[in-house]
């Protein structure tokens, strides 16, 4: 099966490479996507691009692919179940809930000069980081892309509830699926709510498996497509 990867903030396709051998290891066809604004030198590129970019990497897929999303590109990810809700076969969200429509895709940190770069690792102290050693924490640094101010305070569109019919499996790393069930009953994540299958996996690791365990992340996804 074809395996879209969409890396969260700051990261570029380079993201997985660490993940995309295992998976073709296990038989499947991994694909990278490259996000307008995040490596590819795109000039005040938009939400709305980097949406086109996932569509036509699932317009592109061979069969009905498996769209990863990671952190914040689970709403990547759940825009094209809305888009291509015949296309998609299933989605995999890792540490990471879709917006709901009207709400801004991911304007947390401060931008500065039309860019909302890196933080550091303050913000991350804790459950996300607490398996990234100090080379880790630097390559992923230094290899941080400030997020387009069109991207991150880009407001998020959906609409087609056949969405809600693509099977979803939520990969839980820094919490447990436990925390995530509750909270989506607490009505945290309305999208997820109304989801017809969510399936909860565990990962003992931190925010970023694809750097800290590529191959156990490389598994679940496997399991996920053959599910």
């Amino acid at each position: 099966m074809d395996i879209l990867l969409i890396a969260g903030l700051w990261l570029d396709a380079s993201a997985w490479d660490d993940v995309v051998p295992e998976l073709t290891a296990l038989g499947h066809r991994p694909v990278p996507v490259t996000l307008p604004g995040q490596g590819d030198g795109a000039v005040s590129p938009t939400l709305d691009d980097q949406r086109a970019a996932v569509l036509a990497a699932v317009d592109a897929a061979s069969g009905k692919p498996l769209v990863v999303g990671h952190s914040a590109a689970a709403s990547l990810a759940w825009l094209a179940a809305d888009a291509r809700p015949q296309k998609v076969a299933k989605v995999a969200l890792i540490g990471g809930f879709p917006a709901s429509d009207g709400r801004t895709y991911a304007d947390f940190f401060p931008v500065e000069d039309g860019a909302m770069p890196f933080p550091g690792w303050g913000p991350f102290e804790g459950a996300d980081c607490a398996d990234l050693d100090q080379e880790t924490r630097r390559r992923l640094a230094s290899a941080a892309v400030p997020v387009p101010e069109g991207v991150a305070r880009g407001v998020v569109r959906l609409t087609d509830e056949r969405r809600f019919d693509v099977p979803v499996v939520l990969v839980c790393p820094e919490f447990s699926p436990a925390q995530a069930e509750k909270w989506i009953a607490a009505g945290d994540s309305p999208e997820l709510a109304r989801a017809a299958r969510v399936e909860y996996v565990d990962l003992d690791s931190g925010h970023w498996p694809m750097a800290t365990r590529p191959r156990e992340l490389a598994r679940v996804l496997a399991e996920a497509a053959g599910s």
